[in-house]
């Protein structure tokens, strides 16, 4: 399993308005996309933390076919919401320590 984690900062004065394009506009995309498990979006407690988002894929080419397929496309959907470009890391996921998460998320 393969996780991609964003790292954005949304307008204050926008945030519901991307949280909102977030799941109509982006969430389709990505639902679209083969490999593409799930998009746990972390909401910081302070308003001076960028939000963070984890898409979790199950092949790591489906992973990086989305990003160069569709990730300049959500950029630009996002873009009047956020304060800076969004920042990308690519990760594996050991599933060897979390194989009830593993289990339940692909089931």
């Amino acid at each position: 399993m393969f996780a991609r984690i964003l790292e954005f900062a949304p307008l204050t004065e926008k945030k519901d308005e991307f949280m909102r394009v977030v799941k109509k506009e982006v969430l389709p995309i990505l639902k679209k996309q083969d490999g593409f498990l799930e998009i746990l979006p972390l909401v910081p407690e302070s308003q001076t933390e960028k939000m963070l988002a984890v898409t979790l894929w199950t092949d790591k080419r489906q992973l990086e076919r989305n990003e160069k397929e569709w990730s300049p496309r959500v950029e630009q959907i996002l873009k009047p919401y956020m304060t800076t470009p969004s920042v990308r890391k690519l990760y594996t996921l050991d599933t060897t320590v979390c194989e009830h998460f593993e289990k339940t998320l692909i089931a």
